[in-house]
Order: C-alpha cells, then sequence, then structure tokens
C-alpha cells in the first residue's frame, strides 16, 4: 500500500501555493535573489520516517532557525545557571532586529532575538573561542542534527557581512553591558557565519524531529541533546520562536516554532514529529508568509496544537481479572503519570484479595520514569502487604523491575 501522508502534504503544498504575498527580504543581496517561488514542506516523525512535498531539495541558508540549536549548544557547554545570567526566555514584543535588554541588568531577553543570539553564540563551546572555533562548533552540531554533513556558505557570509551594520551596532552596545568576551566584530562573524549553514527542508525537519525526540536522532539513534535542555528551548521557542508574533502564533497553531529570514519555519511536536517549511516571500514580521499558512493547516487538519492535547492514559487499565487464584493487573498504552496514577487509584480503592497479584504489562508501548516509580511504588506496597508479585512483561518495556529495598518481582514468561 502507498502511504497516503505523502499525499496529504503536496495537498497542503498545492492549497498554499496560490498566495503571493509578502517579499522576500531585500536587505541581504544573497537573500533578494532568492526564487520566491519556492515552497516545500517535511515531516520526520520521532519514528525516523521523513515525508516530503515540493521543493525539499532546495538549499537555503539556515539563518535565524539555527538559533534554538545555538542555545541548545550553549546551555549543553555552560549549564542553565551561566546562560541565564547571560539571555533571558521573556518574550520581547518587538522586532527580532530591535535591542530588546531588560531594564537595570541589560540583559537581552531571549536567544530567539539577534541581540540574544549575539550574545548566546559566544558560549556555543569553550570560553574565549574565536569566530572560527566556535563556526566549527555549530557546524558539527548541527550536521550530527541532521544526519548528513553540512557547510558554511561563505559567499552569503561575506555578503551578510558587508551589510551588517545593526547587528554590528547591537554587538557593539553588549560590549559595553559586559556580554561580548572577545569583541564585536567577532561576536557579529561567529553569529553571522552560524546562520549562513546551507540546509534544506529535509535536514531541518530531521534537526527538528530531535527535539522532538528528547534529544536523540530518530534514525541514528544517537543521543545529541540532553532532554532537559530539549525542554528548555522548546519551551523559549514556544514563547518567543515567531518574533512579536510570538503570541498569536502559538494561539491559532500552538506549535513550538522557529523562524528565519530566508523563508524556513521550524516547528516540533514533543514525542510526534519534526517539521519544516520554506518559502522566501516574509511577512511584516519577518516570517515566511506560505510556510505560516503550512502550519497552520496542519494544526487544524491534524490536531497538532499542544492545549489540543488527548486524554493521554485514561484508558491505561484494560481491567482486573481473577485466574487460577491470581489477581491480573492489566496495563496497556503510554504508562505516564495520568496512567499510573488511574492503576493506583484502582488497587488503593479495591485492594486484591487473592495472595498473588500479576503486573501485566504486555500491552504498554512506552513507559515514562514517572510511570515506572509509580507502578514499582504500587508493588512494592502490595509486596509489604503480603502479596507476592508477579510480572509479565514479554517487549521489556519496564527493565531491571525492582522495587526497591531488595525486592524483585517473580517474572512469568508465559502470559498470565
Amino acid at each position: 500500500m502507498k502511504t497516503p501522508i505523502k499525499d496529504y502534504l503536496s495537498e497542503i503544498v498545492e492549497s498554499v501555493r496560490p498566495d503571493e504575498s509578502g517579499e522576500v527580504a531585500d536587505y541581504i543581496p544573497t537573500l533578494a535573489q532568492a526564487n520566491p517561488d519556492r515552497l516545500a514542506l517535511a515531516m520526520t516523525t520521532v519514528s525516523g520516517r521523513t515525508y516530503t512535498a515540493g521543493d525539499t531539495d532546495t538549499e537555503f541558508t539556515i539563518q535565524s532557525m539555527s538559533k534554538p540549536f545555538a542555545y541548545a549548544a550553549a546551555i549543553t557547554e555552560h549549564g542553565t545557571d551561566k546562560i541565564d545570567s547571560i539571555v533571558g526566555t521573556e518574550p520581547s514584543g518587538e522586532a527580532f532586529n530591535e535591542l530588546s535588554l531588560e531594564q537595570g541588568t541589560h540583559r537581552p531577553k531571549n536567544p530567539m532575538i539577534n541581540v540574544g543570539a549575539l550574545a548566546i553564540n559566544q558560549f556555543v563551546c569553550q570560553p574565549g573561542a574565536n569566530w572560527k572555533t566556535r563556526t566549527k562548533h555549530m557546524v558539527e552540531l548541527l550536521s550530527t542534527l541532521a544526519g548528513r554533513k553540512l557547510r558554511v556558505d561563505y559567499d552569503a557570509y561575506e555578503c551578510e557581512m558587508d551589510t551588517a551594520h545593526r547587528n554590528m551596532s547591537i554587538a557593539h552596545m553588549l560590549a559595553a553591558y559586559g556580554f561580548i568576551e572577545t569583541t564585536p566584530h567577532d561576536a557579529v562573524r561567529g553569529y553571522t557565519a552560524q546562520c549562513s549553514v546551507l540546509v534544506n527542508t529535509r535536514d531541518v525537519a530531521m534537526m527538528t524531529a530531535v527535539l522532538a525526540n528528547g534529544g536523540v536522532n530518530p534514525v541514528t539513534n544517537q543521543t545529541v541533546l540532553g532532554r532537559s535542555v530539549v525542554r528548555r528551548v522548546l519551551s523559549v521557542m514556544a514563547i518567543a520562536g515567531m518574533y512579536d508574533e510570538a503570541g498569536e502564533w502559538f494561539t491559532d497553531v500552538g506549535i513550538p516554532a522557529k523562524s528565519g529570514v530566508a523563508g524556513g519555519l521550524l516547528g516540533a511536536l514533543p514525542g510526534q514529529a519534526g517539521l519544516a517549511a520554506f518559502s522566501p516571500r516574509l511577512n511584516d514580521h519577518g516570517n515566511s508568509v506560505r510556510s505560516i499558512a503550512i502550519f497552520r493547516k496542519l494544526s487544524e487538519d491534524l490536531g497538532l496544537h499542544l492545549m489540543d492535547a488527548d486524554a493521554i492514559g485514561s484508558r491505561a487499565l484494560r481491567g482486573t481479572r481473577v485466574s487460577n487464584g491470581r489477581s491480573i493487573i492489566e496495563i496497556q498504552g503510554p504508562v505516564n503519570f495520568t496512567a499510573a496514577e488511574i492503576v493506583l487509584n484502582r488497587l488503593a480503592t479495591s485492594t486484591p484479595s487473592e495472595s498473588e497479584v500479576v503486573f501485566d504489562v504486555s500491552r504498554v508501548g512506552i513507559v515514562n520514569p514517572v510511570g515506572r516509580t509509580l507502578i514499582l511504588e504500587a508493588m512494592r506496597r502490595l509486596s509489604h502487604e503480603g502479596k507476592e508479585i508477579l510480572f509479565y512483561d514479554p517487549e521489556g518495556v519496564l527493565p531491571n523491575p525492582d522495587m526497591g529495598e531488595g525486592l524483585l518481582p517473580v517474572i512469568l514468561q508465559d502470559a498470565p
């Protein structure tokens, strides 16, 4: 059977193609020369499958879509406390190229605007590294995220440096406030090179899928970023990734996202997929008109708004029964806090009377850390009440079921 997903993505692309509103970024000569009719969409699931439509092999510079990954690199290298002293996490409410600083501290308001990204680029690797070293580190990170070797478009880089007067002035202000450790010129070089990495829509979808997959590349299974780092990056993307359009974006679309002035737009659905769109024409906020339309339709059609969540775990308890003198607790689906709470509540309100209690997790797909802790604690408490605990887990979704205090359940090899 041919999967309908690719056809669906193609339909979305064609539905927005007639919209020719907006203008390409004309303040950067290389972007002003872009073909405004290019249009692409890619989706990479957390299982590692990529679906595409349109001009997905067309390369363009990553621009500000690099900012979430630079922020992740800085936190990984220096820790949250240090990076919090450099840049805030509040939306600016201003254009991406404004000098948006906190009163008193003069700290950039967030890492998704230029002033914050210029400060963050100083910290993407070891302290005091020059712009070439920082660029090498960023290219290596972005390549690992994308699953292929990427490179800087130095023609675009030189072109942008020739017109980087505003960023240069911002860097001088940051230096005056003590947020630049090298020189303003070095800071702008590093940031501009970071933004000049060439990608295509497939690359961006894969990079974003790493964020959606908790920091793990879904194809290589390599852990690229820590889960806590990813959580922080996605949170800042949600509140500030779309500049002074961020509030409207998250209210209407509800996907943590980041745009770039070349026309790219990335979005991460935690636990589901990474999304990427490309179309060079921009609106007044500097965001791609047709890419926004694509994401809006995806959100509406597929129910991707984060605040439109399904009741995951509400049917976690498949049932309880007695067989051969044993009480069987059948758990199903993903086990998170909500799912585990349902199981615990049943056990608390209707404690099994049989001396042997079997926990059957053969229909469970995944158990998160909180779900694991609560299920094992339920088993431990029943053990303390004199029950013999048996465990059926043929797929190993809950490995090493140590209940604590040296207590281990009896592992069943056959279905109860």
